[in-house]
């Protein structure tokens, strides 16, 4: 309702205008002056402030009027008297998904809306869901639409009908004053929306003074793109491209926009630059028109009183009636139609915005009430021939067009029907077709559309949607009204058919190609629009008998009409087995031939519903019987199948594809049913009626085969003999489906469903099938139903799918008898396919290979004379004749096919006789086929008989040996039944034993045959064997068992002194560290194939690798991680914040090529991969991409592969060295290096120095100190391996920070060592989620990757400053040793200590070196540093995670043991520095929390130490039985820690408790403590993909109820959903583009940038599919990890149906993000996929 200042202007005005005489004339005055000063006469005011102006001024008055008081007053009253809609109505947006129901819809078309859906009974049937085109609308509450449930709980009003119209309950005043206003405005808003005149107005909203006011309006078209219409206003009315895009978003929402505002002279100026510039890039120029500012004005009211129109009549029953009432009532004037025609009418001549006002105002009033639907209904058949004509000559889509509206109006059966008798809409449909095609019409009025246009031949094939709309629903009960319009319909249907009848005639071409490709789509296309539409009117005529017998007559007449002029010969006698037929002559190779005969077709479905009803008996009170030539009938449907023939034969191969395609769409799922299938039944219609001699002979002449068979034709040219065998393989072929195929209701006693599941048997004998595959192949009524779910449980086994790939469906063994071999739906591949498959099948249960014909059901009466077909002479001479040539082994006349052919025709005869002599008695029986088949020709031994005897000795069939086998016991058994002998007394003698010791032989060959092969298999497993051993032995590196890896390595004696000492020696660091293994490592190179032993001197071999940014493990997601890399601060890269918000991951495939090899492959892929088409899509060659050679898999850099360094400690000088270097020792030996080395480099020494001595204690120790406890030369490395330490350490670098490659940037040796921590860590977080135990457990790839990054890591330093490395290692020493801090230096709270730990442990060696030399620790010297680093990074992480805990676990109570006590004695230490812990904590709950808390770090930690040294460790650590205790208890053992951490503390008290204390008095942990800032807790929380629904369903619900944050526009989006954190997102949308790094990107590609760190996975919701981002540019589709109950996914919703959540699969799309692997999963499918036409993934 109109809000705004409820003033008594309102109330005045409207009295006012009640009080007067002309109270229409009083109102139309009132608008004429406030209209135009609202719109656009004053300077240009915001459309908010133009809304409140209009509700205030306008409708405010308008509604004072209409209720004749205070309008919220009048509608509280209204409210009390009316009860709410029980019809839903809701208009559906373009996009926006609909549900129908399979189970309960009356047709496919009527739907219900998302939230109707959810609370209806529907929920829990067949359902599907697909996106709507927008315009239809929700139909919830019509009963005539639903068999059950036709209200949801929200529309369901308790009663029994829907849909009455409902008594008016307005006050008779109200009711008056509602019908005045509502006629007066509705004529407004009509004559404007009409409204041509660009200048003026009607003379009673002419102003009074015209000012030089004018708007050049811009209008949207079809023809013109987006970027066309930016660039043309970008040039012609000077505005950005920001504004160009906003006018031309608006443009193509609402039509039509003002793109400048002017004099008339500006205005025309800009008019001719547009039109000028856009048709500069198009030939046809935008619409643009100048309107002056009056005009724009009340037309844009009238548009707005389109919708308050919508917001009155939705508030009252009664407001609606009386608008309905308004807007249907006839024209005072007689020319005139009633409004809404007008608008109907006026339709294609509006803009979009004004079109879908108009659209949605018809479906809240009219199609909303049962009586105003009907007359609506009867005014839009009216005029409908028209509206097609506007619609096909308009350029806008169907779904803004008023057409759109008839399945809204002729899907509703009891308007059908009394359109059908009211208004013969039947006739005004078809009508309409033939007036738009009447072009395409020759001389002999059949079409020809060879030139036709595209665009509008679809406009016109979209109108037989609405005729087979019209016939959705067959009457019950016929009235006499009734039938006669329908025959009247079906008469100017048959005219259609009869254009149709014979058009696009072909000949066959002889000598010369043919150069032009005929049209043939148009033809097709017409006949798939009329597939349904046929098999519908059959529908409704077998419904009556009645209607029946007259369809019948009316189609032979007009079949009659089209056969009138087809021979050009005189009927000649042919003669053949001493019969005579007298026909016409005719070649199919050499005179037209058409492939469309609907008038045939549609007369041989007729016949077969007369008979299937009975209605044949009467047949002869309507047609002539005399006039039945079937003859006549039979011979078009025979041409077409010879011309099939004749195409396989290839015979028109000079005719080019157009005829092979026609052949293959005339045989195709698509079109059989009206096509292929009719003639088969023409011809079994003519089989049954014609004498059987006769008919056959007409094939053979038809097939030109007649001379051969007579014996009159020879020909010694191979091409002809070719020729000749191939038609004579189709001519069998044919015979045998008029013959066998009986599976059509009323040519056998069948039912649908019966023929379905014959069909779903043959397409699984073919192979397992997926249901969508099984839908594919079977034909579809025109519900779009194929009636497979209910015939499938009874013919096959469901085998459900795995990880990947779909569920199968198997044929039941029981079902295999029905398989026909010849099944005549069959292409050519899926019988040879079905054929191998099932004699393979038979094989291996150790049955014959004869693929026997099933039992057929009998024919029905009106067609069992078929059968006489397979006894009569002339087929016996066919078949003698085959038969005749392969015993003479004529090789160029005759074919395997042939004979095979024949041999089923034989079984078919044979199986026909013996089933009628079991039903019958000897006498009765007057089918004798095996008589004639052992005398007619037996005086020669030339019978079928004897020569099936001889072809069984022939070698060249013995794949049809079995077959001939079976056919001679059959011959010998229907013999028994003749002869009434008891079939064992002569079978057991003369075939059953035969057949068994047949058997037994084959048994016995079998096995001779399965020993050879099991003797052959162990030969070869153990040559398998042998290589691989070498294998193994050639790449040792890539396999698990190497001792050096010391996963799985047991020791060589394994006696218990030597298993003690490995036990003692698993220690990684300090001085009881074990001996770094020193085995060679000999790889071999993928490219070269060469092998080469890794050593430090040797040419470098490098593993491939990809290095890319992770948010994997980060606690933060969508925070960008800030580089405070410009000198302010030494944050990250140095620190890792313990968020971990962004890593850097490198991981391997584990290939291992030598360095020059790699260089020469990179610089060749960048020769090939430039001239590829989109290669920037797959491999970013400039920033080094590239394809792993072997595996293809995405890599970005190379890591070498640098041998571990063999240390061997001398543990007695370790022992004495321990004496003298004590934590508190080196921390003072540190610290005097670290100021001498500065005091080396800086002219003044630091004073952040001088309170050293307060921890440090007296007697500074000497600058170089630090090199008597043992240095030693560094390790030497080749050129290669130096080279290509920098090659990685760059990438890492670039990549990393996202930053120009640079390799002197001081951070590059941070990055190397971030990538090697947080690798680490990302495969700690993987092998703790699939709980597997942290050694033993990688894949080769990923233990090779991390050995190598490691190495790198460690080994990169020696490629960079030492006095860089001397300076982060102070810094990072500054966290942990407070004396030594900056300014800079963060928190304990706010550093990741393993990326620390890494950091120190890599660093501190540069601590060695001296300006003339270069030195390294020794093994003892870095022993203890690796030890003291590791015993202070802990303590200070263990404190971290106290500080950070505040949900301390209730333990239960028990003895206080150490740990606790130590634990109690920190936590208490703690307490006394700090002011926020609370106390009250037992020692029990600390060290739990604590040792939960600091187990990752202690994992990581071990993976790190083993990389680095080799160590092997406890064989705890590589099992999962282990406690967690006895885990930690290895974990620690390994790393040299106390198995009780909390003894770190006590051990070094002195040390610890002045760090404590400093630690701990931090001004950050003060304000996390009292709660200030939010902290990391540990361990941290493990991500995973959000969670999804089961159900589909409920996904779409949430995109339903989708707002784009940027746009409050109706018009649906495509909402995305973001797997990583769950954010919805508008993807695909301009309103939600943003800049990333200067370029304009889709919502999707800069979410991905924040939250994924450019990786992204997100679920397009609307469409069913994963997307996958990399980076801007590049992305992939995945499957979406969603399932029908046929275990298939649904892509695009296409299929629609109920979807739900598959765990397994989901859980591998979080592998594949864990596991860092969507880079790769994108460039393999980019590799695979042949990209023609870019996709722009940045738009996403």
């Amino acid at each position: 309702m109109a809000e705004g200042e409820k003033s008594v202007n309102g109330l005045d005005l409207s009295k006012g205008w009640r009080d007067a005489t002309d109270s229409c004339a009083e109102l139309l005055r009132y608008l004429k002056e406030q209209v135009p000063q609202i719109y656009y006469l004053d300077t240009e005011s915001n459309p908010q402030e133009e809304e409140e102006l209009v509700q205030r001024c306008l409708l405010y008055p308008l509604e004072c009027f209409l209720f004749g008081e205070d309008p919220q007053e009048g509608l509280e009253k209204l409210k009390q008297g009316s009860a709410s809609s029980q019809l839903c109505g809701r208009v559906f947006k373009e996009g926006e998904t609909v549900y129908s129901c399979r189970d309960c819809a009356i047709d496919p078309t009527c739907v219900l809306c998302m939230d109707c859906f959810q609370d209806s009974v529907h929920k829990g049937h067949r359902y599907k869901m697909h996106a709507s085109s927008g315009g239809g609308f929700c139909d919830c509450g019509d009963v005539e639409a639903w068999k059950i449930g036709p209200c949801c709980s929200k529309h369901d009003p308790g009663a029994a009908t829907a849909m009455v119209t409902d008594e008016c309950t307005l006050e008779p005043g109200l009711s008056e004053r509602a019908e005045k206003l509502f006629r007066l405005l509705l004529r407004y808003a009509t004559d404007l929306l009409v409204w041509e005149e660009n200048f003026e107005l009607s003379a009673e909203l002419q102003p009074s003074v015209k000012e030089n006011t004018y708007f050049c309006v811009l209008y949207n078209d079809e023809h013109h793109s987006y970027d066309h219409v930016i660039y043309t206003l970008q040039r012609s009315v000077k505005c950005n491209r920001t504004e160009a895009q906003t006018q031309t978003a608006l443009i193509d929402k609402e039509g039509r926009w003002a793109v400048k505002r002017g004099s008339l002279l500006s205005c025309q100026q800009a008019k001719e630059l547009i039109r000028f510039n856009s048709e500069h890039i198009s030939l046809q120029p935008l619409r643009v028109e100048i309107l002056h500012a009056a005009v724009m004005a009340h037309q844009s009211f009238a548009l707005r009183l389109g919708s308050w129109f919508q917001q009155i009549i939705g508030k009252s029953v009664g407001f609606r009636q009386v608008f309905c009432k308004v807007a249907l009532e006839p024209s005072r004037e007689a020319d005139h139609p009633c409004l809404i025609s007008r608008l109907m009418l006026h339709d294609a001549k509006m803009y979009k915005g004004a079109r879908k006002i108009v659209h949605e105002l018809i479906f809240c009033s009219m199609l909303m009430e049962t009586e105003f639907k009907r007359l609506f209904a009867i005014e839009f058949t009216k005029h409908y021939k028209q509206l097609q004509k506007d619609f096909i000559n308009d350029d806008h889509e169907r779904s803004i067009s008023i057409t759109a509206l008839s399945v809204q109006i002729f899907t509703v059966p009891t308007l059908a029907r009394q359109l059908i008798e009211e208004g013969n809409v039947i006739k005004v449909i078809v009508d309409t077709v033939m007036d738009l095609l009447h072009e395409h019409l020759d001389a002999n009025n059949r079409f020809h559309f060879q030139g036709y246009n595209s665009d509008k031949f679809f406009r016109v094939q979209v109108i037989f949607h609405d005729l087979r709309y019209i016939l959705i629903s067959k009457p019950a009960v016929w009235t006499e009204e009734l039938r006669s319009q329908f025959l009247e319909g079906l008469k100017v249907f048959l005219g259609l058919l009869n254009c149709m009848q014979g058009m696009e005639e072909v000949k066959r071409q002889f000598g010369q190609h043919i150069e032009v490709e005929p049209e043939w789509e148009a033809g097709f296309s017409l006949q798939i629009q009329l597939r349904h539409i046929l098999a519908m009117l059959q529908d409704w005529c077998s419904s009556d008998e009645k209607v029946l017998l007259l369809a019948f007559r009316e189609c032979h007449k007009a079949l009659m009409r089209c056969n009138n002029q087809t021979f050009h010969s005189e009927p000649t006698d042919y003669y053949m087995c001493k019969h005579i037929l007298h026909v016409r002559p005719y070649k199919v190779s050499q005179e037209p031939v058409s492939i469309h005969l609907p008038i045939s077709r549609l007369l041989a479905g007729l016949c077969v519903h007369l008979c299937r009803t009975g209605a044949i008996e009467h047949l002869h009170e309507y047609v002539d019987p005399e006039s039945c030539d079937f003859t006549q009938f039979v011979e078009h449907p025979l041409r077409c199948v010879v011309l099939a023939a004749q195409v396989s034969a290839e015979m028109w191969r000079r005719n080019g594809l157009s005829l092979v395609s026609q052949v293959y769409y005339y045989q195709d799922v698509k079109c059989r049913d009206e096509m292929y299938d009719k003639d088969i039944l023409m011809l079994q219609i003519a089989a049954s009626k014609m004498d059987s001699n006769h008919f056959l002979m007409l094939i053979l002449l038809r097939f030109e085969l007649f001379d051969i068979f007579n014996g009159s034709s020879s020909s010694k040219d191979q091409e002809l003999l070719k020729q000749w065998n191939r038609l004579t393989e189709e001519m069998l072929y044919l015979l045998i489906v008029i013959i066998g195929e009986r599976y059509v209701p009323g040519i056998s006693d069948v039912t649908k469903e019966d023929v379905t599941m014959r069909e779903v048997i043959h397409l699984l004998c073919i192979e397992p099938m997926a249901h969508s595959s099984l839908v594919k192949g079977l034909p579809e009524n025109e519900s779009h139903e194929t009636g497979l779910e209910t015939v499938i449980p009874k013919v096959a086994n469901f085998k459900k799918p795995g990880v990947s790939g779909h569920g199968l469906y198997e044929v039941k063994k029981e079902c295999l008898a029905e398989f026909n071999p010849f099944f005549y739906h069959y292409s050519k591949s899926q019988h040879s396919k079905a054929e191998d498959s099932q004699k393979k099948r038979r094989s291996q249960e150790g049955n014959d290979k004869a693929l026997r014909p099933p039992v057929p059901p009998p024919f029905c009466p009106a067609f069992s004379s078929i059968v006489c077909l397979l006894s009569c002479d002339v087929l016996i001479h066919i078949l003698r004749r085959v038969l005749q040539r392969a015993v003479e082994d004529r090789a160029t006349q005759w074919t395997e096919a042939m004979i095979q052919r024949a041999l089923h025709l034989v079984a078919q005869a044979l199986l026909e006789e013996k089933t009628q002599l079991e039903a019958s008695t000897v006498e009765e029986v007057t089918f004798d086929f095996s008589l004639k088949a052992r005398r007619i020709g037996s005086e020669h031994s030339k019978s079928v008989f004897h020569l099936l005897s001889k072809v069984k000795a022939l070698p060249s069939l013995e794949g049809q040996t079995d077959m001939i086998k079976w056919i001679l016991q059959m011959f010998e058994m229907v013999k028994c039944l003749r002869e009434k002998s008891s079939p064992t007394a002569s079978m057991s003698m003369d075939t059953t034993k035969p057949e068994e010791s047949a058997q037994d032989k084959e048994k016995a060959e079998r096995k001779r045959k399965a020993e050879a092969a099991k003797l052959h298999r162990q030969k070869i497993m153990a040559q398998m064997s042998a290589m691989q051993k070498n294998f193994i032995e050639s790449n040792k590196m890539l396999y698990e068992n190497m001792p050096d890896s010391g996963f799985q390595g047991e020791p060589v004696v394994p006696t218990e002194s030597c298993a003690i000492e490995r036990k003692e020696l698993c220690v990684a660091v300090g001085p009881h560290r074990g001996s770094t293994p020193s085995e060679r490592e000999v790889l071999t190179c993928i490219l070269c194939q060469e092998e080469q032993e890794v050593a430090g001197q040797s040419p470098a071999m490098v593993l491939t690798a990809c290095v890319q940014r992770s948010t994997v493990l980060t606690q933060c997601r969508g925070k960008t991680l800030t580089n405070k890399t410009d000198g302010t601060g030494t944050s990250y890269p140095l620190f890792m914040s313990p968020d971990l918000a962004v890593g850097t991951h490198t991981g391997s495939c584990g290939h291992v090529m030598h360095a020059t090899c790699w260089q020469k492959y990179f610089e060749a892929l960048q020769t090939t991969t430039r001239n590829r088409l989109h290669a920037e899509l797959i491999i970013d060659l400039e920033n080094g991409e590239y394809l792993c050679p072997l595996c293809k898999s995405l890599c970005n850099t190379v890591v070498p592969v640098i041998p571990l360094e063999p240390l061997t400690l001398n543990y007695e000088n370790a022992e004495i060295v321990g004496q003298h270097l004590t934590l508190p020792r080196w921390i003072q030996i540190l610290s005097a290096r670290i100021k001498g080395l500065k005091s080396v480099t800086q002219d003044s020494e630091s004073s952040s120095h001088d309170d050293d001595s307060g921890l440090c204690g007296e007697g500074q120790p000497d600058f170089r100190s630090i090199l008597s406890f043992g240095v030693q030369e560094p390790r030497k490395f080749s050129d290669s391996i130096a080279e290509m330490l920098v090659v990685c350490s760059t990438t890492v670098h670039r990549v990393g920070l996202k930053t120009a490659p640079n390799e002197l940037c001081p951070y590059v040796p941070t990055m190397a060592w971030n990538t090697c921590a947080f690798t680490i860590q990302a495969i700690e977080n993987l092998l703790q989620e699939e709980d597997k135990p942290l050694f033993g457990s990688l894949q080769n790839r990923q233990l090779a990757g991390l050995r190598a990054v490691i190495q790198f890591s460690a080994t990169q330093r020696i490629k960079s400053s030492q006095a860089v490395i001397q300076r982060h290692f102070t810094d990072m020493l500054g966290v942990l040793l407070p004396a030594m801090s900056t300014e800079n230096t963060p928190s304990l709270l706010d550093v990741d200590f393993f990326h620390l730990l890494v950091g120190l442990v890599l660093s501190i060696p540069g601590l060695y070196q001296e300006e003339a030399v270069d030195l390294q620790p020794s093994a003892v010297s870095s022993a203890y540093n690796h030890l003291h680093v590791l015993h202070l990074v802990t303590m200070a992480h263990l404190l971290q995670v106290l500080l950070s805990s505040t949900d301390f676990p209730a333990v239960a109570g028990g003895e206080e043991g150490d740990e606790a006590r130590a634990a109690a004695e920190l936590y208490a230490t703690v307490c006394q520095h700090t002011g926020g812990l609370n106390p009250d904590v037992s020692g029990h709950s600390v060290a739990e929390r604590v040792r939960r808390g600091i187990a990752p770090f202690l994992r990581c930690a071990a993976l790190f130490f083993n990389g680095l040294t080799g160590v092997p460790p406890p064989e705890e650590l590589s099992s999962t039985a282990v406690t967690s205790q006895g885990h930690i208890e290895a974990l620690c053992s390994y790393l040299a820690l106390p198995s009780n951490v909390f003894q770190l503390f006590q051990e070094h008290r002195e040390t610890v408790t002045p760090l404590l204390q400093r630690w701990c008095g931090s001004p950050a942990i003060t304000k996390v403590l009292k709660g200030e800032i939010q902290t990391i807790r540990y361990p941290r929380r493990r991500n995973h993909l959000i969670e999804l629904p089961e159900d589909y369903s409920a996904l779409l619900n949430q995109a339903s109820h989708f707002q784009c944050p940027k746009s409050a526009a109706d018009e649906r989006k495509h909402p995305t959903l973001c797997l990583f954190c769950g954010t919805m997102l508008c993807s695909q949308s301009t309103c939600c583009q943003t800049q990333l790094d200067g370029e304009d990107v889709g919502a999707c590609t800069a979410h991905a940038a924040t939250c994924g760190a450019g990786v992204g996975m997100f679920l397009r919701i609307r469409e069913c599919e994963i997307i996958l981002k990399a980076s801007k540019t590049r992305g992939s589709t995945y499957p979406a990890p969603y399932l029908d109950d046929y275990g298939e996914t649904d892509p695009q919703l296409g299929r629609g149906n109920p979807l739900h959540l598959c765990p397994e699969r989901y859980r591998k799309l979080h592998q594949l993000w864990q596991q860092h692997c969507i880079l790769e999963e994108i460039a393999r499918s980019l590799e695979v996929v042949n990209v023609m036409f870019a996709f722009e993934w940045q738009m996403l």
